[in-house]
C-alpha cells in the first residue's frame, strides 16, 4: 500500500501531515479528495474515541489505511469544557462564536484560575484492524481577549507562558515545536514506520 487517507478537510492540517509523511513516500489523500464521504457522528466521550470513530468509518468505506485526529481545549475552571465539544462549542466550527462563548463563560474567573490544556490524539487504522495511537498536550492559560492573527480555533486566547505570547502570535515553526499537535505528531511518527510496513 502506498496510499493513505488523512480524515480531515482542514487544509492546514493536511499540508502539515503531508510534510511529516513525505520521507516515507506515502501518497496522502484527504476527505476533500473523496466522493460520497459518509456522515461521521463524533459522539465519543474522549478525544481517542472520536479519532477512532472517524478512522473506523473511513477505513471501512474506502478500504485504505486511515489516519484521524481529534483535538480540543480543556479549561480547568469549566471542569474540562469545552473538551470533545471544542469545535462545536457555540455552533458548528465557528471559531469567533466559540471564542466569544469561552470568554463569556470565564467572565468572572480570575487570571490565576484560567489555566487550560490543549489535547490532540492521532489514530492510525488499517482496514484489517491494526491500530496505532499517539497523544500530545500543552498547558497554558486563557486570556481576557484575543491576541494575534495567526492560527485558528482558540489560538488567539491560548497564552503560552514560556514564550510570553498567545498561540496566534507564534510562527508556524514555533507553534509546531511546542504545540499539542506537534507533540502528538512526533510521537505518532515514531510508531508509523513499523505500522505502515507491517
Amino acid at each position: 500500500m502506498t496510499k493513505l487517507i488523512f480524515a480531515s478537510k482542514n487544509k492546514g492540517k493536511i499540508h502539515e501531515f503531508r510534510e511529516f509523511l513525505s520521507p516515507f513516500g506515502v501518497e496522502v489523500i484527504s476527505l476533500n479528495d473523496l466522493d460520497n464521504v459518509p456522515e461521521i457522528d463524533e459522539n465519543g466521550l474522549t478525544f481517542s474515541d472520536n479519532a477512532t470513530i472517524k478512522a473506523k468509518i473511513i477505513a471501512a468505506a474506502y478500504q485504505l489505511p486511515v489516519v484521524a485526529d481529534d483535538s480540543g481545549l480543556s479549561v480547568d475552571a469549566l471542569n474540562g469544557a469545552p473538551g470533545v465539544h471544542s469545535a462545536r462549542y457555540a455552533g458548528d466550527h465557528d471559531d469567533l462564536a466559540n471564542n466569544k462563548k469561552l470568554l463569556t463563560e470565564l467572565a468572572n474567573v480570575e487570571k490565576e484560575n484560567r489555566t487550560a490544556t490543549f489535547h490532540t490524539v492521532i489514530v492510525g487504522l488499517k482496514p484489517t484492524g491494526e491500530k496505532i495511537e499517539a497523544d500530545g498536550a500543552v498547558t497554558g492559560s486563557i486570556l481576557f481577549k484575543g491576541q494575534g492573527t495567526d492560527g485558528f480555533g482558540y489560538d488567539p486566547l491560548f497564552y503560552y507562558e514560556p514564550l510570553h505570547r498567545s498561540f496566534a502570535e507564534l510562527t508556524a515553526t514555533e507553534k509546531n515545536n511546542i504545540s499539542h499537535r506537534g507533540n502528538a505528531l512526533r510521537k505518532f511518527m515514531t510508531l508509523f514506520k513499523d505500522w505502515w510496513e507491517d
